[in-house]
């Protein structure tokens, strides 16, 4: 069901539950008042008969009162009323405690009887109304006790007057209803297309701007605050949406032109090669180390291009992982690659909660950077505390104007141009430190050199991983790696 129907449904459900139950109201107010006036005029038609039943000499001399139909009374007493079932003054009979009854107009007893009736005659005291219908007729029946002389007397009126009104009400109230369902359909259509006017004219906006997302455009900030608070959220999206493709953008533009270097020159090396035949067994194996060499640092570039086109968007497969042992891992395998640098550790338990791949591979590439820029006796200290990696080298340290560049793709200082890399390393690592909810900072050490600090997100306790180091003590404190 569309919006605008949905609208006319409430609108139109809303006005008729409201005239059904004014209504109803009205009509079991009308109902109650009119009832009530019955009763009313019942009690005034039986008090006059009590009244002189207990005024009356009782006995079996004493004589009947005159009435227009006389009725002698078997305790003695007045005589009952005797006008007709069905009239204005009422129609009257007796029941006596054994159940006997004595109609007014001296024929059949009509009025039913029931437990109730026969309760009040032998109690002497008590009254109550009822509805009912007696030979087609809806009368209304009121029972009060006769005191003097233990019976019980019944009074109809009927209601016919009074149901002739409900049905004339009922009926009004009947095409007032009907006539509300529909002005009440008329309205919610009208209200609901007024309602749904500036969001048909936001959809248009949309749907203009989200056919041409190469010219970037935004939707207008205007109209009731709801529709304000949905442009500004939309916009927003779209300056999402426009960063991702302009950082897309500029990711495959940076790749492919840091791409065409390395692939040129392994071309030209690969043609020579091919015509190696007349070059010197020595010069040969140089050009051998060299076609191997671009294709390691072509295979490193397009790994490191791929894990940046991965996003900081935090994987879905997450595993409780040692930082403090893939640190020493990617310490042992720097060490090895330069054994004459001294990496001096101050690592305590960590665990983790990240993915592996990514974070040994963000490791790997701050102890590299920091084996990159030491010099050849020097020494990189590793500290690692709170989950808190801090990697610090003695060498040039970083540049007031590098500073702010030194996490973006493809930066390069001016000293790095002429040194192996892509400048993705530390992009990479700024990468997996954010996917999640970590961070990574770069400054300058006061007494030189550069300090690189990794945060990886979620710190667990070591002791709730299985992996964990069960001492429960820091790894290699203050240990000195050594070749």
């Amino acid at each position: 069901m569309s919006l605008r129907r949905r609208i006319t449904a409430a609108a139109t459900l809303a006005v008729v539950a409201v005239a059904v139950g004014l209504g109803a109201t009205g009509y079991f107010s009308t109902r109650s008042h009119l009832i009530g006036e019955v009763q009313q005029e019942l009690r005034a038609r039986v008090e006059p008969y009590l009244k002189a039943q207990r005024s009356a000499p009782s006995g079996p001399g004493a004589g009947s009162t005159g009435s227009p139909n006389p009725n002698p009374n078997p305790g003695g007493g007045v005589g009952l009323p005797s006008p007709p079932l069905g009239g204005a003054p009422g129609y009257f009979e007796l029941v006596s405690a054994d159940g006997v009854r004595t109609a007014g107009t001296g024929g059949t007893p009509e009025l039913p009887v029931d437990a109730r009736v026969l309760a009040i005659a032998r109690q002497g005291h008590g009254s109550f109304f009822r509805s009912t219908t007696v030979r087609g007729i809806h009368v209304e029946i009121l029972t009060d006790a006769d005191a003097a002389d233990h019976d019980a007397v019944e009074v109809a009126l009927p209601l016919t007057e009074a149901d002739s009104v409900l049905s004339s009400l009922l009926l009004t109230y009947g095409l007032l209803v009907g006539g509300g369902v529909l002005l009440a359909g008329v309205i919610g259509a009208l209200i609901a297309r007024s309602a749904l006017a500036p969001i048909g004219r936001f959809s248009e906006q949309i749907e203009q701007v989200t056919s041409a997302l190469d010219q970037p455009r935004r939707l207008r900030e205007t109209g009731a605050s709801e529709l304000r608070r949905l442009a500004i959220s939309f916009n927003r999206t779209l300056d999402a949406l426009e960063r991702s493709l302009q950082a897309q953008q500029h990711l495959i533009a940076d790749a492919s032109h840091e791409l065409r270097t390395p692939m040129a020159a392994l071309r030209s090396n690969i043609q020579i090669f091919l015509q190696s035949d007349q070059l010197p067994e020595e010069e040969r194996a140089e050009l051998q180390e060299s076609v191997l060499a671009e294709l390691d640092e072509l295979t490193q570039l397009v790994a490191d291009v791929v894990e940046l086109a991965r996003g900081s968007a935090p994987t879905e497969q997450t595993d409780a992982i040692e930082l403090d042992q893939i640190v020493s891992r990617a310490v042992e395998r720097a060490q090895r690659r330069a054994p004459q640098i001294q990496f001096l550790l101050d690592l305590e338990p960590t665990v983790i909660v990240n993915t592996f791949d990514r974070v040994n591979r963000a490791v790997t590439n701050v102890i590299d950077n920091a084996r990159k820029w030491s010099p050849p006796d020097g020494r990189i200290e590793i500290l690692l505390r709170d989950g808190l990696l801090t990697v610090r080298d003695h060498g040039p340290g970083f540049t007031e104007a590098d500073l702010p560049f030194v996490f973006d793709r493809f930066y390069r200082a001016d000293a790095a141009r002429r040194m192996p890399g892509s400048g993705l390393g530390l992009a990479i690592v700024k990468q997996a430190a954010e996917a999640h909810g970590g961070s990574a900072a770069a400054r300058s050490a006061p007494d030189g050199g550069a300090v690189l600090e990794v945060r990886f997100g979620s710190q667990t306790n070591p002791a709730d991983t299985p992996q964990s180091n069960p001492t429960g003590q820091m790894l290699r404190t203050d240990l000195e790696v050594s070749s």
